[in-house]
């Protein structure tokens, strides 16, 4: 563990627990999920919060899940003025308008079909790869979607808990 993420760990250990749940609420939208996250306090290595997360995450119900996905914009439409989604799904934003058009297609199609927006762990990805993942997982089943999702938010999850223990105590 680095210094910078263990002094990050302890203060995100050592916040109120309203603080401690705003930083949650800024890696995910699920109340569930940050109520277990909190309860768990305080976490001994990074990989103890990872952890956490993970059985957290495995325990949503479809509501909890539906929550969660809600703080999520489409890919290929950050929020404006949000520079976590901008990050996240920076492999759209230098794609070609065609791309772009093509996604917002298929956004729709996938949000008519399953009621949510496509969710998927954009970071590192492509505009085609994640085209591509949207078209491929319109066939999906609902249930099988919902486990797609449940897995996509878990890797979001440890991207931006990673990001939070990485922050260094501040005074």
């Amino acid at each position: 563990m680095t210094s910078t993420s263990a002094s990050g760990l302890a203060r995100f250990n050592t916040l109120e627990e309203s603080a401690a749940r705003a930083e949650l609420h800024e890696a995910c939208a699920s109340t569930a999920w940050a109520r277990q996250l909190l309860a768990a306090r305080p976490f001994d290595t990074p990989e103890d919060l990872y952890a956490a997360s993970d059985a957290a995450m495995a325990d949503l119900t479809a509501d909890d899940l539906a929550e969660a996905m809600a703080g999520h914009p489409p890919i290929g439409r950050p929020k404006p003025g949000d520079p976590t989604s901008s990050r996240e799904q920076a492999g759209m934003a230098g794609a070609a308008e065609e791309l772009k058009a093509e996604m917002l297609e298929l956004n729709l199609a996938y949000q008519d079909k399953f009621g949510h927006v496509f969710l998927i762990c954009a970071t590192g990805r492509t505009g085609e790869q994640m085209r591509d993942a949207v078209k491929e997982r319109t066939g999906n089943s609902p249930e099988q979607e919902r486990e797609i999702v449940r897995t996509e938010l878990g890797k979001i999850n440890r991207i931006r808990l990673t990001r939070l223990v990485e922050q260094d105590a501040r005074p």
